[in-house]
C-alpha cells in the first residue's frame, strides 16, 4: 500500500486562508487575486490527492474514473468528499480563472472559496484517514 502525503494541500490551505485574512485587512484587486491564485492551486492539489488516493491507496479500477465527474462521484461513493456536485462546481470555477479574465467572473471566484474552504478542510481530514 502506498503512503499519501497530505502536507502540500494542508500548506495550500493555510495559504488560502492567509490570503482571506489579508485580503479583509486589506481589500485590493492584487490581493483578492492572489486569493484566487491560491485557490487554484489549493484545489488543483485535492483533485489530484484524490486521485492518487483512489487509484493508490483505494486501488480503484481505473477504467471506472475517466473523467473529473466519475472521479468526484468515486471519491463520494468512498465517502472522502460529500457532495460530488459542489466539487464539480468547486473544479469549474478553478478552470474559468485559469482560462479567462472577466472581473465579474473572478468575483464569483472569490465568493466560491467560502464553499470551498470547509470542503477542502473535511478533504485533508479524510485523507488522511484513507492513508
Amino acid at each position: 500500500m502506498s503512503r499519501l502525503s497530505v502536507e502540500a494541500l494542508e500548506l495550500a490551505v493555510a495559504a488560502l486562508e492567509e490570503g482571506l485574512r489579508e485580503y479583509a485587512e486589506h481589500p485590493v484587486l492584487t490581493m483578492r487575486d492572489g486569493v484566487i491564485q491560491r485557490f487554484e492551486i489549493a484545489m488543483d492539489l485535492s483533485w489530484k490527492l484524490l486521485q492518487r488516493t483512489l487509484k493508490d491507496i483505494l486501488t480503484i479500477n481505473p477504467g471506472l474514473i475517466r473523467t473529473k465527474e466519475d472521479m468526484f462521484r468515486v471519491a463520494a461513493e468512498y465517502a472522502l468528499i460529500k457532495e460530488t456536485v459542489r466539487w464539480l462546481g468547486h473544479y469549474e470555477a478553478r478552470n474559468q480563472t485559469a482560462h479567462i479574465y472577466d472581473a465579474d467572473l473572478a468575483a464569483q471566484v472569490f465568493d466560491r472559496i467560502s464553499l470551498f474552504l470547509p470542503d477542502v478542510r473535511e478533504l485533508v481530514a479524510r485523507l488522511k484517514d484513507a492513508a
